[in-house]
């Protein structure tokens, strides 16, 4: 009888290495699906058909996110079409931008877009929410040697006076200034977020929207909370005036 080799010049490495191979396509291929999932089902960019994507092998199955601090369980991927801004033109074919109508700081188009958060404060690991007024966070102040923006005036990218800072919006977590709270002289607030401002020892300075544009800022439904849909609103209004605000901002620079 002759030699028989059942699996020829195959050895231990060979095996290990053919094994991790197909492992690490396995691994790859799972988290590309899996950092998509959110996403699907994708839509082709020409012709808007669902279900094209390459290698997706089937359906993707739900999965089941448990929220904390009790607000219960999210399901993803629901298969559901994310609704159209209302206030846009219909595009004249398959990929063209869209046209605003009315204003476009609050269009929720191009840079005022915004994601569709949870309209719910974000909380602590206490439970509590972490973005209040500094009149809320008592424990929190301004370090002494830095300028308090409260009762300063607030201008526009024009010069002109908008209101005056009355608060500041604190993150209980990281201790950090996230908001201020602007009273305007029209009547009303506005809510501007911090890194769009300039704070020196006479005035605040927000060079995002104009005087007379703080008066279409997002409005809060609480004056103790900002909720993580709004917190997405009010950085896409005062973030899409730097497109926006002025008709000079909307021309190339070149």
């Amino acid at each position: 009888m002759s030699n028989v080799h059942l699996v020829g010049g195959l050895d231990i490495a060979e095996l290990s290495f053919y094994l991790f191979f197909g492992f690490f396509i396995c691994l790859v291929w799972y988290l590309n699906r899996e950092s998509r999932r959110e996403g699907f089902p994708l839509e082709h960019d020409i012709t808007g058909h669902r279900d094209l994507d390459v290698a997706r092998l089937g359906d993707m199955p739900k999965k089941s996110f448990k929220l904390p601090h009790g607000n219960g369980t999210v399901y993803q991927p629901t298969g559901e079409r994310d609704a159209m801004p209302a206030n846009v033109l219909p595009r004249a074919h398959s990929g063209s931008p869209l046209d605003v109508v009315g204003d476009p700081l609050s269009s929720g188009v191009g840079p005022a877009a915004y994601a569709l958060r949870a309209d719910r404060p974000d909380v602590d690991m206490f439970g509590r929410p972490r973005i209040v007024p500094m009149r809320v966070a008592e424990h929190i102040t301004v370090e002494g040697r830095d300028v308090d923006p409260r009762g300063l005036p607030v201008t526009g990218l024009d010069g002109a006076v908008a209101g005056t800072v009355r608060d500041i919006w604190v993150d209980r977590s990281e201790h950090v200034i996230r908001y201020i709270d602007v009273a305007l002289n029209s009547g009303g607030t506005a809510t501007v977020p911090m890194p769009m401002v300039r704070i020196s020892r006479r005035e605040v300075n927000c060079d995002a929207v104009t005087a007379a544009q703080f008066a279409g800022c997002p409005q809060l439904a609480s004056a103790e909370q900002i909720t993580l849909l709004e917190e997405e609103k009010v950085s896409a209004y005062f973030g899409a005036g730097y497109l926006w605000a002025t008709p000079e901002r909307s021309e190339p620079l070149l």
